[in-house]
C-alpha cells in the first residue's frame, strides 16, 4: 500500500543562512533528528527534492546533498520512480518517542566504564593544564634560536631521493647512522660506555622507561622512584604494571640507604643522577656507588634518565652513572626534545650489552619500529657538528637568562619567593616564603599565575606520597632577558605582592 508523502510545509524545518553550518548539513541534521525521534516514522515517504527545495527556498542541490547523505547512512531508502522513504530497518532503540534535543555536554568527570585497575591509575595521572605562555614554562627550550634553515635543508636532502630501505624496511632499533652518531656523542661527551648496537631509538624518555620496565620487570614488581620526581616516570611505570615506591631525595640525591631499609624487595630504580627533576640536585659520587652496589647485590637494575645533562653552567658536564657501571646494570636514557624542539619526539635507550636482543625483540613486539622521517636529518645534524654547536650557543644563552630571572625575582618577589641559582638545567625552584604561605599554597599560586597568563608549575605536584615542599618551578630557557622583568611583574601582581 502506497504511503502518502510527508507534507513539506508541516515538517518543522528551519534553515539559517548566517549559521556556520552549510545549508545541506543543517537540513541533514534536522531530518535525521526527526527520524530518530519518531516524528518521521519508519516507512514514511519524504517530499520530493524539488518540492522540499521550493518550500524551503533553497537550491535543489542543497536538498539532494542532504538526502544523499541520509541514504548513504541508512536513514533513508530510495525506490526507483517512487521517491525516498524512512528506512524500516533502523534499530528499535534508535526509534524512540522522545524528542531529540541538543546533545548534553560531557560531564566534568565522566564515569570510567570498564576500566582496569591499571587504566584507572593511568587516568588519574592527568597533567595540570597550562596556559599558552612561554613564561615561565619549565622545560621549554628557546624555539626561536633553533637553526631551522639548516634543519630544513637536511630534511630536504634526506628525502629528495630516499633509499628503499629507508622507506620500507625500518630497523626496529632505529636508523643505523643515527645510532652510530648517538653512540659517538655519548662516549665523547657523557662518558657512556656503548656501541651503536646497544642504542635503540625511541619516541622519548617515557617510551624508553616503559620499554625497559616491560623487559626487566614482571607485573607487580617494585620499582624505586624519586620523591619528588618526574610524573612521566610514574606514568610509564604504571603502564608497565610496576608497583612504585617513592624514595626521598635529599641534598645528595636518592636516599639509597632508606630504600635498602624500607623497600628490600625492589628490583629496579629510576633516577636522574646528573640533574634531578624537579629539584635540580646532582647525585654525589658516594650515592652513585651505593646505588650501583645495590643493583649488583640485589640482582637489580637502574634506569638512568640523563635529564638536561647538556646544560651545565659550572664546570664540565658530569660523566653519566652508566660510565661507572662494570656489571651491566644500568639502562641509560636520553632525549633530543629539550635540546632541539619538543615535537621532534626522538629519544634513545642504551641497553646493557648482553640484553641487546631482548630489548630489540621487545621493541618489535610493543611498537614495531620508530618513525624514520626525522632520523636521517638528525644523524646528519649531529655528524656535521650542528648539534654540538647549537648546544654551545644555548648553554651561554640559558646561563644569561637564568641570571636575569634570578635578579628579577630577588628584586620584585624577594619577600614572597626564595630563589637560588642552579648549576644546570632550564628552570629554577622558587620556594614560597612563610610570608606568602600564610596567604596561599603553591597550587593556589600556580592557579593565580595561570589566570594572569604566566605558566608555572607547583613543586608540591611532583610529590606522590608526601606533602612535599612549597614552591614554584620557573622555566627561563624560552624567555629573553629583556622580557624577564615584565613577566616577573605580572607574576608578582598575580600573587598580590
Amino acid at each position: 500500500m502506497a504511503r502518502r508523502a510527508a507534507d513539506a510545509a508541516l515538517l518543522p524545518l528551519a534553515l539559517e543562512r548566517d549559521e556556520s553550518l552549510p545549508l545541506h548539513r543543517q537540513l541533514y541534521d534536522q531530518l535525521r533528528d526527526l527520524i530518530l525521534s519518531g516524528r518521521l516514522s519508519a516507512g514514511a515517504r519524504l517530499p520530493s527534492t524539488r518540492t522540499l527545495a521550493r518550500d524551503l527556498g533553497v537550491s535543489r542541490n542543497t536538498v539532494t546533498g542532504a538526502f544523499d547523505q541520509l541514504l548513504a547512512e541508512g536513514y533513508l531508502v530510495g525506490r526507483v520512480g517512487a521517491g525516498s522513504y524512512v528506512s524500516e530497518e533502523l534499530p528499535e532503540d534508535a526509534l524512540s518517542a522522545r524528542q531529540i534535543e541538543a546533545p548534553e555536554p560531557f560531564a566534568a568527570h565522566p564515569r570510567r566504564r570498564g576500566l582496569s585497575n591499571r587504566g584507572d591509575r593511568l587516568a588519574r595521572l592527568r597533567k595540570v593544564g597550562g596556559v599558552k605562555s612561554v613564561a615561565f614554562t619549565p622545560g621549554l627550550p628557546d624555539l626561536d634560536a633553533f637553526p631551522f634553515d639548516v634543519w630544513s635543508r637536511l630534511m630536504s636532502k634526506a628525502w629528495r631521493r630516499p633509499p628503499r630501505d629507508l622507506l620500507a624496511n625500518a630497523e626496529p632499533a632505529g636508523y643505523l647512522p643515527l645510532r652510530q652518531a648517538i653512540a659517538r656523542y655519548l662516549r665523547a661527551v657523557r662518558g657512556v660506555r656503548c656501541e651503536a648496537e646497544q642504542v635503540i631509538v625511541v619516541s622519548g624518555a617515557q617510551q624508553a622507561i616503559g620499554l625497559a620496565a616491560h623487559v626487566l620487570m614482571d607485573e607487580g614488581d617494585a620499582a624505586l622512584v624519586e620523591e619528588p620526581g618526574y610524573s612521566g616516570v610514574r606514568g610509564a611505570l604504571t603502564a608497565a604494571g610496576a608497583r612504585q615506591i617513592a624514595v626521598p631525595v635529599d641534598a645528595e640525591g636518592m636516599d639509597v640507604a632508606w630504600a635498602e631499609r624500607c623497600a628490600p624487595e625492589a628490583k629496579l630504580a629510576c633516577v636522574a643522577p646528573s640533574l634531578q627533576y624537579p629539584l635540580g640536585i646532582t647525585m654525589t659520587l658516594a650515592r652513585r656507588l651505593m646505588l650501583l652496589d645495590w643493583a649488583q647485590r640485589r640482582d637489580g637494575w637502574i634506569l638512568e634518565d640523563d635529564y638536561d645533562s647538556e646544560y651545565r653552567y659550572a664546570g664540565r658536564p658530569l660523566a653519566a652513572l652508566q660510565g661507572l657501571d662494570r656489571d651491566g646494570r644500568v639502562v641509560y636514557i636520553g632525549t633530543f626534545s629539550k635540546v632541539m624542539f619538543p615535537s621532534l619526539r626522538i629519544g634513545y635507550l642504551v641497553a646493557p650489552a648482553d640484553l641487546i636482543d631482548p630489548f630489540r625483540f621487545a621493541r618489535t613486539a610493543l611498537d614495531d619500529h620508530p618513525s624514520t622521517v626525522a632520523q636521517p636529518a638528525l644523524a646528519a645534524f649531529m655528524e656535521e657538528g650542528h648539534f654540538a654547536a647549537h648546544v654551545r650557543r644555548m648553554r651561554k644563552r640559558y646561563k644569561d637568562r637564568q641570571d636575569a630571572l634570578l635578579a628579577a625575582v630577588r628584586a620584585r618577589l624577594g619577600d614572597a619567593l626564595a630563589i637560588e641559582p642552579a648549576e644546570a638545567g632550564m628552570h629554577l625552584v622558587a620556594r614560597l616564603t612563610p610570608k606568602l604561605t600564610a596567604r596561599m599554597d603553591d597550587q593556589t599560586a600556580r592557579r593565580l599565575a595561570a589566570e594572569a597568563g604566566v605558566n608555572v608549575s607547583a613543586l608540591s605536584s611532583f610529590y606522590a606520597e608526601s606533602l612535599g615542599g612549597q614552591g614554584l618551578l620557573l622555566g627561563y630557557a624560552a624567555v629573553p632577558e629583556e622580557e624577564t622583568a615584565a613577566h616577573v611583574e605580572r607574576l608578582a601582581r598575580a600573587l598580590g605582592v
